[in-house]
This record gives structure tokens, sequence and C-alpha cells, in this order.
């Protein structure tokens, strides 16, 4: 058998020192790990503590949305662990995790996390969602919720609990292109003109819910390499809107979450691991890091000003702080910078 040789980078004579590989940590982790519901009360916690009280004072839009990170292997012990939905990346099983953002002068705060399993019923989803920013003093005037809440039971749920809210309509029903015309929600996408409707839900049970269906259109106008009309279609309740632009433009505020999922991915530790433990502490991880870099940008280097304080994102971008934090691990805990060879060269 040849001999081992160990071959060291330069890294090591500039005083890093030795320090056990990052691998372990996930197995360290693990051997005193907390349950999922305990280290997501730690999350939660950790979001509370990071809001500022000026937020607290007042009612503020809460968005509500599912986070779907494509998974390719198997569960780790339960077949409940991995959520099932639309083919995305190649697969239709994901880690699915359930988040409520603050919404409020181009400031996004995570307030809540959430795990959620497959076949979970999304109205306890939501649930823990308003408790949990319920404990962290936010009162919600108004909630935009993505289109996988479209359900007759999470309508319900808000409704008999008092929450206004906006949400995208999912299109069910005879297409355009049918002999005997469109049907059911597909009749609203063929519109060419704004107007408000009221709309009847009705699931297999025969539970029906009543909502206000605003019918918003504009031109794409090279919008993605797209020309003609676009019809936005949305279900509201709780609200008295003049206009349908006003619907389409407060639902706009529920786009930026877009770039915090950028952001969340950006920062989040990639790893193949099955255990949804740790997992859920790496998409927590990077929630709280984007937390702080929002925190920093409206305590330290936002502008007062009258009418309110004004951002500066270009002085520090969160990918930014990511590389700043990456120097500094390095830092204090060193580097594997070894690797065994078999035949020195």
């Amino acid at each position: 058998m040849p001999p081992v040789s160990c071959v060291r980078s330069p890294w090591r004579a500039s005083g890093y020192a030795q320090r056990p590989a990052i691998r372990r940590c996930g197995t360290r982790y693990g051997r005193c790990a907390p349950p999922l519901e305990t280290l997501e009360q730690q999350f939660n916690k950790s979001f509370a503590a990071q809001l500022p009280k000026a937020l607290r004072q007042r009612r503020q839009r809460l968005a509500i949305d599912l986070i779907l990170i494509p998974y390719h292997g198997q569960p780790h012990r339960r077949i409940e662990e991995i959520y099932r939905g639309q083919a995305k990346s190649g697969t239709t099983h994901f880690h699915a995790y359930a988040t409520a953002y603050l919404v409020h002068r181009g400031r996004r705060f995570t307030v809540a996390l959430t795990h959620v399993e497959h076949g979970a019923d999304l109205v306890d989803v939501v649930k823990r969602l308003l408790r949990t920013a319920s404990r962290a003093g936010i009162r919600p005037t108004l909630l935009l919720l993505d289109r996988g809440f479209y359900r007759v039971d999470v309508i319900r749920y808000l409704q008999a609990a008092r929450y206004p809210f906006i949400m995208p309509v999912i299109c069910r029903g005879r297409r355009a292109d049918d002999p005997r015309g469109p049907s059911g929600t597909r009749g609203f996408a063929t519109h060419q003109h704004h107007g408000w409707f009221r709309y009847t839900l009705t699931r297999a049970s025969k539970r029906t819910a009543t909502v206000l269906i605003c019918v918003h259109c504009r031109h794409w106008r090279g919008r993605r390499n797209r020309h003609g009309r676009q019809t936005l279609v949305y279900a509201c309740w709780g609200v008295s809107p003049t206009t349908t632009h006003w619907g389409y433009q407060v639902y706009r505020q529920r786009f930026g979450i877009e770039t915090s999922y950028r952001q969340l991915h950006q920062a989040r530790i990639k790893t193949t691991t099955r255990d949804p433990l740790l997992r859920l502490l790496f998409v927590g991880i990077a929630l709280f890091l984007r937390n702080v870099w929002v925190w920093i940008h409206w305590y330290c280097l936002s502008t007062p000003r009258r009418g309110g304080r004004q951002l500066n994102l270009h002085s520090l971008r969160f990918a930014t702080l990511l590389i700043w934090l990456v120097h500094l691990a390095e830092q204090t805990f060193g580097i594997n910078d070894s690797v065994a060879v078999r035949r020195l060269l």
C-alpha cells in the first residue's frame, strides 16, 4: 500500500489554526438537537427581537407565502416530511416552509417561520403564522397571500377571523377555446375591461365561500418579451377599494418577497442531508441574516428626512455582507486546507 502524505495550502503558513472539518457540525448538532417545533419557536423569538418598536405601534400589512426547496432524495424518517407540488427544477418533491413577512415602506422583515409537511392543513399553517405574528406584537391590517392559499377552507377561516385579504385567483374551468365557452374562474381571465364581481367557491364537500373578484387589465408593453393585454384576477374580502388599480398596486407590494427569496437562497447553506431539522436550521439562519441586513440599513445606513427615512441599499449589498461573514468565519475558525494524497509529484 503506497504511503499517505498530506498536501497543505499556503494558508497554513499565514497563521490559520487547524480546526475540525465543517462537515462534522451536522453530526454534532444532531446529537443534541432540539425538537423541530422548539427550533421554530427559537427562530420566531429571534425574529420578534429584531423588529423595530415603531412597527408594533400600528397595524401593518402582512404577506404569507410558501417556500418550496426542490429535493431529489428520500425521506429521513417519515414520508410526510416531503411536500409534493407542481413540478419545479425537475422534481415534484420539496422541503416546504411557510413564512410571514411584514411589508412597510420598502422594509420586509420576516416575523414567522414554520415547516409544512405533505398533507398538512393549510388552515393550521395560516393559524400558526398569525399566532406567531401576534405574539411578536404585529397586528395585520391586510393579508397578502400566495395563490396556493386560494382554497375554500382558508378563505372561510380568514372571513370568520375577520382578516381582510387579497390573493390571486387560480383559474379553473373550461378554457376560452372550448366550443361551449369559458366557465368557472377562467371566465374572469378572458375579460378585456376592469371590473368587480362576486364569486362563490364550492369544494367537493359542498362547503362554499363567497369572495369579491377584482379584474384588472394592463398591457404587457414588451415586458418578458410579450405584447398584448394581460388580465390579472384577485380574490378580495374585507376591503373597500374604489378602483381595480388599487388592488393591483397593493398586491404588487408582495412581489418584493421574490427578492427576499433570492436573498434567502444566497445565504442558505447548501446541503444534501435528509434531516429536516438541519434543513430548517439552515433556512432559519438565512432568514435571520437577512433580517439583520434590513435592520442595519434601517438604523445605521438610512438617511433621516421628512416623511420617513431613505434607504441606501447601494451602500451595503446583501451579497457583500455575506462575503464579510465568510471572511470572519475563516479568521475565527480557520479553514480545512489539506488533503490526503497517495502519490507525490
